[in-house]
């Protein structure tokens, strides 16, 4: 019997002001408001060196801001909502979007 390959849905896009702590899937269109690197540091590999970096970055839309966490699977950290990236998902580098940042309504504060 052949095996089917399971057809890829369209992204459904979701605005920061309805991003919920435990969802995932979410596509989303960003603003990088600022980053900062948390860690990078060299990792024994079996057979190689890796690089690890971990870095925090305040990304939003106009609906609001939310922190995004660059490495590490995780939605809640030290207490308040984070973005993050697994192995399923990608980042994208777009054209300019156009919207003006809510900062006020940063997510990441709420617990």
């Amino acid at each position: 019997m052949a095996e089917t390959k399971p057809t890829k849905r369209k992204p459904v896009f979701i605005k920061v002001d309805h991003l919920l702590p435990g969802t995932s899937g979410h596509t989303s269109t960003v603003r990088v408001v600022n980053s900062k690197m948390l860690l990078q540091k060299e990792r024994p590999d079996k057979l190689q060196t890796r690089q690890v970096k971990i870095a925090e970055c305040l990304v939003g839309d106009e609906t609001g801001v939310i922190l995004f966490t660059a490495i590490n699977e995780q939605d809640i950290y030290k207490g308040s909502m984070r973005l993050a990236v697994d192995k399923w998902g990608c980042i994208e580098v777009t054209e300019p979007a156009n919207f003006t940042l809510e900062e006020y309504n940063n997510l990441s504060l709420l617990e």
